[in-house]
């Protein structure tokens, strides 16, 4: 069996597009004076204005390691801020501040203005995410039920 070549794969599929999909939120997002991962922050802290260091991680998959900079970025600018849980100081929780409330309202457009740039009618978006909402999870779910092994060994991966 030939090797697939880069085109062929899904991989560099989905990473071009990525990519592609975070600049074309670049000028979007240069008003806000947001980079795209800091924006991918403001949107959970938008819908729940305070949560921990941990969940934030949870939901954007992300280990502390890449979101400690993204939040202090953030909260120099103050649209959150930080602060040790007071039930355990172990815990760090991040919260919504006024400034980061407010900008809220100025990013309004932005996820519209981002859809129009995609060229996908309003199904193939919906039929897209929830095909790679499904990849994403069968992906976590191979990566902690499988050995590397055990994945070479399937004779129907391309």
């Amino acid at each position: 069996m030939a090797m697939p070549t880069i085109d062929q794969q899904l991989c560099f599929a989905l990473y071009s597009a990525s990519r592609a999909m975070t600049a074309s939120y670049r000028p979007l997002l240069d008003g806000l004076g947001l980079t795209y991962p800091q924006y991918l922050v403001m949107l959970v802290m938008w819908e729940d204005e305070r949560l921990t260091v941990g969940h934030l991680g949870a939901r954007l998959h992300l280990d502390s390691g890449t979101l400690s900079p993204l939040l202090k970025r953030l909260e120099s600018r103050g649209l959150v801020a930080r602060e040790r849980s007071a039930e355990d100081e172990r815990v760090v929780e991040v919260a919504l501040t006024p400034e980061g409330r407010s900008l809220q309202e100025l990013a309004r457009d932005v996820p519209r203005q981002a859809f129009s740039a995609t060229g996908l009618s309003l199904s193939d978006s919906a039929d897209l995410l929830q095909a790679v909402h499904q990849l994403t999870r069968s992906l976590e779910e191979s990566r902690h039920h499988s050995s590397p092994d055990e994945l070479s060994r399937r004779k129907d991966i391309p």
